[in-house]
């Protein structure tokens, strides 16, 4: 079997927007799961919904930090302080801490591995962060970095529409290649990795 994982940052969305809502629209019509990386401060009474609606559907939700600053550029408390409120506030909803962190702008430091507690994401990107970055550019870069284990660096900031454009077209075209999508805790599984064994950001299990 061969595996591949979706993973999406920045959400929720404010009220009005419904750009993770719409993703998930998507994956559950495709029958696939993902993860969200929450930026803590985001999350409201009126979206937390979006959220109970993605662990019901099998995706994972993990730290995206509180504010989303320059993490590497603070000390430890403040780091600690960005890493517990978002992780208290996913704890709140879901029941579950997270197990996973993805660092602000892929930025880190010693200090960040030394004070977050959990195995760092990184994830293959395709600039899908630049709202004039066409779609079908995205999906180029989706397929590019596509193999066994790979897990995908995407966004549902509000109003990303390309990107939903993007993973339309990108999952059944790989599920015609026979990969199989899964959240990231079964993806560490199935390819049988420790994510804890290094101090390093993860992109690709293989």
């Amino acid at each position: 079997m061969k595996y591949l994982c979706l993973s999406f940052d920045d959400g929720p969305n404010p009220a009005g927007d419904n750009t993770m809502n719409n993703m998930l629209d998507l994956l559950e019509k495709n029958n696939v799961p993902a993860s969200f990386f929450l930026i803590g401060n985001k999350i409201t009474p009126e979206n937390r919904k979006v959220i109970e609606r993605a662990v019901k559907m099998g995706c994972d939700i993990q730290n995206h930090s509180w504010t989303h600053p320059a993490m590497a550029e603070m000390e430890d408390e403040a780091i600690k302080e960005e890493f517990k409120k978002c992780d208290d506030a996913i704890f709140e909803i879901t029941g579950d801490r997270p197990q996973f962190f993805r660092p602000p702008y892929i930025s880190v430091s010693d200090k960040m591995f030394d004070d977050i507690p959990l195995a760092f994401i990184c994830g293959h990107g395709c600039r899908d962060w630049e709202p004039d970055f066409p779609a079908e550019e995205r999906l180029k870069m989706m397929i590019e970095g596509t193999k066994d284990g790979t897990i995908f660096l995407l966004h549902v900031t509000e109003g990303n529409t390309a990107t939903y454009e993007a993973v339309e077209k990108f999952i059944p075209m790989m599920k015609e290649q026979g990969y199989t999508f899964v959240n990231l805790p079964d993806l560490f599984k199935l390819e049988n990795v420790n994510p804890n064994g290094k101090r390093e950001c993860w992109t690709f299990l293989k």
